[in-house]
């Protein structure tokens, strides 16, 4: 169980009353909400608006009868004590008043409280406050002001909307008054209603509150009225007091459980990643799975691949360009293609695989100008942290079309960044598209031979011994965006497994990198 989830639950029991036990000297609930009934009808206003202070005609006072609240069995989510009794949100408060549009100033001595101010991770930041132009303070009545105790709710769509805080903040010296913006409800109940005991049944109910927004999409509001209507299980005052102190009792360990808990996941998350590069590791080193003599060797398969090409009189090395040898560099073309020094090669590898240089057994499909509506692929098309497309395409006009839109890929085809390539913004191309996907010239575009998995090759692409070469200062070059150029990225050498045995490869990694997943969770 989450630390998120032992708090809900401590909410939960709280508010179902199951936290503390009832005692029959502290009266009920019904008692408690008739004394506020009867003062909010002595001063003429409408029991269930707090909001606008609506003052009721006499008869509408007079058929104030013994359920107020006119709350049906359908809104009651659950079971309370006998002596708690259910009422709705604006009954039992002053106010329910949404703040009002700001204008701000470079410096002044009065805060405008937005949004942003009720903190996602809990708590109120007035650091993040602006300044309020002290010109416009007659616009505000007195209890405009946010008082110590006040519950702020977040109350406009992007986001946010929903989101429950209380405001018991230390206001920055020289401040003389903060007030809310348009976009935050603050709720201030009455002086026999435990302010923190609402704060903790709204903020149970955060996640319903983040749905009860009506309006268009951009502009979605959470309404005062809405709020007004919310149904709440209300007990005696006595006993809300003491559900505060076993909650804010129980509090500080679930806090310090969090804490342990982010600590394990950040080392559940190390540990994954670190199980991950060593299963990549293991694997292109040919310790992963055994070697079958009858799988044949690479160097028969890397022969393949050098036939074809210099059939077709192009360099073996240098896929990029597609250069075409001359008659005496054909001739010269001996039993080491690859070219590959000693002090390149940086661990062993099975008698059945061999060294080859990455250009050796790729290729690319070579450049256009969009001349008609694509599927442009950028850097932002890409999930880095699962090397897969995004499912939603990103289409372009071809007169709109960015000057970097020029490589063609295919399905089947691997893409590798080669700006800042440690953060992995690679993947195989994997599907169909429903418009002709063009890529950035940002990708080294690198589509497979026959004789090479393409899976194989992108999680050698992924492992550790790749990325130490392509985030090597010699080979990255820059400083804000270091980037690996396609001479070099193609110069990188590859350990090359027989087919049979990349396939392989590439079954048990599959197998093994969910496992690697879980631990990170």
């Amino acid at each position: 169980m989450t630390a998120k989830d032992l708090k809900n639950a401590l909410l939960q029991e709280a508010i179902q009353g199951k936290l503390v036990p009832q005692i029959a000297s502290e009266g009920n609930a019904r008692d408690l909400l008739e004394e506020i009934r009867k003062e909010k009808l002595s001063h003429g206003l409408d029991f269930a608006n707090a909001k606008s202070g609506k003052r009721k005609s006499k008869k509408e006072t007079a058929l104030a009868g013994s359920n107020p609240c006119d709350i049906t069995e359908e809104e009651i989510p659950f079971d309370i004590p006998e002596s708690w009794c259910w009422c709705r949100l604006g009954e039992i408060c002053n106010e329910i008043k949404r703040g009002k549009s700001p204008k701000y100033a470079d410096k002044s001595n009065f805060l405008a409280f937005a949004q942003k101010c009720n903190v996602k991770t809990g708590g109120i930041d007035l650091g993040l406050a602006l300044y309020l132009d002290e010109n416009s303070i007659t616009r505000y009545s007195e209890t405009d002001n946010l008082v110590q105790g006040d519950i702020v709710i977040n109350s406009t769509g992007g986001g946010t909307m929903g989101r429950v805080g209380l405001y018991e903040t230390q206001v920055p010296a020289g401040i003389k008054g903060v007030y809310p913006d348009s976009h935050v409800t603050v709720i201030r109940s009455i002086g026999n209603i435990n302010q923190h005991y609402l704060y903790y049944v709204l903020k149970l109910n955060q996640p319903v509150l983040e749905k009860c927004g009506t309006g268009s999409t951009n502009q979605t509001e959470l309404k005062p009225a809405v709020l007004a209507d919310f149904v709440i299980p209300l007990p005696p005052l006595s006993e809300q007091k003491r559900i505060v102190a076993a909650i804010e009792k129980f509090m500080p360990l679930i806090e310090e459980y969090g804490k342990k808990e982010t600590q394990l996941k950040a080392i559940n998350e190390k540990i994954g990643t670190l199980t991950k590069k060593a299963i990549l590791q293991e694997a292109v080193q040919g310790k992963l799975v055994p070697q079958i003599a009858s799988e044949g060797n690479a160097r028969d398969l890397l022969e393949e691949i050098r036939k074809e090409k210099l059939s077709h009189g192009l360099d073996f090395a240098n896929a990029k360009s597609g250069k075409r040898k001359s008659k005496k560099e054909t001739a010269l073309a001996g039993s080491n293609p690859c070219d590959i020094t000693e002090e390149e090669i940086p661990f062993d590898i099975p008698e059945s695989w061999c060294w080859c240089r990455l250009g050796e057994i790729v290729y690319n499909n070579g450049q256009k100008t969009p001349d008609k509506e694509f599927s442009y692929i950028d850097i932002g098309s890409i999930d880095n942290l699962h090397q897969k497309l995004n499912d939603k395409e990103n289409f372009v006009l071809p007169e709109q079309a960015p000057s970097r839109a020029r490589k063609i890929v295919k399905k089947g085809d691997i893409i590798y960044a080669t700006v800042r390539p440690y953060l992995h913004n690679m993947c195989i191309i994997d599907k169909d598209f429903e418009k002709e996907p063009i890529a950035s010239t940002g990708f080294a575009v690198l589509a497979c031979y026959p004789q090479i998995n393409n899976q194989y090759l992108f999680y050698y692409l992924l492992s550790p011994s790749f990325d130490n070469y392509a985030n090597d200062t010699e080979n990255s070059k820059g400083v804000a965006y270091p980037a690996i150029n396609d001479d070099r990225l193609y110069k990188g050498i590859v350990p090359l497994p027989p087919l049979a045995e990349q396939k392989r490869i590439v079954a048990a990694i599959e197998k093994m990198l969910p496992l690697c997943e879980k631990l990170g969770e």
